[in-house]
């Protein structure tokens, strides 16, 4: 197969920055993606909805002109968040869920919840609205192996939460274990998870094989091999538990290739393309259109996209890096030979 068309994707979860960075970066995931999840963990986060609206208001003004591109917002839950903002999120298009961090989980997580039954009145009000949780599920206390975070938050949080909670529409964000895989698959179908590319396609050693790639770091960390091929069985599985977001989280490379750099992973330029050659590895290209395309769309409830994209069976060279503002980010495969490329319909 060297040409896909299908309907085009959506982003369940992307970073998008703000200013000046996110006029640098907002075209590469417009020029893939029909709609995307923003994450609301800035300095200061996200945390209500005139927040929100006017966030998505500075996005939206340096989008590509005739850019049909919708971000989707967010609400950054935190041990303070009233009640009177979900209702208010409810009642707003804009504004379609509610994101988890543990507190200390991640970048900018300073902010999140120190511990969930804080925070149940909030919850049931989620539940009440259908609004739903998108979670960061690591647990983040130091006594904890870091490439164990996830196993454990989800036999000592996601546990008790989804007992308390049987109708609360969750996403578990960025799996990156066999574990998280069949826990989803075994739960309720009010319980999904997004995937990205990058942990669909590296494992631990990409990450620490002849010396630390800090480009490789991000959180959830890496895991190993046998890990990230239980996700990319359940990517390519047709199971619509399972759905494409990018996690695509770019950092200035100052702010990657210091003592103590920043997590994330630069993906947005070359996303489609990225996915297409792990399900092509898996001998799977006729599953990345539900996965992408569908069951994202349906788990949210909102209509599938009409428009189509194109990828072609074509070498391509990704730039050893993009402008950030007034720095530069460097992407996933910084001059190296990516296999796949979208084309113009």
């Amino acid at each position: 197969m060297h040409r896909l068309t299908f309907r085009k994707p959506d982003d369940w979860h992307l970073h998008l920055r703000d200013g000046a960075h996110t006029a640098s970066i907002v075209s590469a995931t417009a020029r893939c993606f029909a709609r995307a999840i923003v994450m609301p963990n800035l300095k200061p986060p996200i945390t209500t909805c005139a927040q929100a609206l006017a966030y998505r208001e500075r996005i939206c003004a340096v989008l590509p002109s005739k850019s049909r591109f919708n971000p989707l917002m967010t609400l950054y839950l935190t041990d303070n968040t009233p009640k009177t903002e979900i209702a208010s999120a409810h009642s707003c298009e804009h504004i379609v869920a509610v994101k988890y961090y543990p507190v200390g989980a991640t970048t900018n997580s300073d902010l999140g919840v120190t511990d969930l039954r804080r925070v149940w009145q909030v919850l049931e009000a989620m539940q009440s609205y259908d609004i739903p949780l998108l979670i960061h599920g690591e647990v983040a206390a130091a006594s904890i192996d870091i490439f164990d975070r996830e196993q454990i938050f989800i036999e000592q949080v996601l546990d008790p939460l989804l007992e308390h909670f049987p109708n609360l529409r969750i996403v578990l964000e960025h799996i990156t274990t066999q574990d998280a895989v069949e826990y989803v698959m075994n739960s309720s179908p009010y319980v999904a998870a997004t995937i990205t590319a990058h942990h669909l396609l590296l494992n631990r050693n990409d990450l620490l094989h002849g010396g630390i790639r800090p480009h490789h770091y991000c959180l959830p960390i890496l895991k190993r091999e046998r890990h990230r091929q239980a996700l990319l069985q359940a990517a390519t599985s047709g199971n619509p538990k399972f759905f494409l977001g990018t996690d695509s989280a770019p950092h200035a490379q100052s702010a990657k290739e210091t003592a103590c750099g920043c997590a994330g992973i630069y993906t947005a330029p070359a996303a489609l393309a990225l996915y297409a050659r792990a399900f092509e590895q898996a001998q799977a290209l006729d599953k990345l259109e539900g996965f992408a395309s569908f069951y994202g769309a349906d788990f949210y409830k909102m209509p599938r996209n009409t428009e189509t994209v194109t990828l072609e069976k074509r070498t391509w060279r990704m730039p050893l890096h993009f402008e950030f503002g007034d720095s530069h980010v460097i992407p996933l495969y910084a001059g190296a030979e990516i296999d796949w490329q979208q084309v113009q319909n």
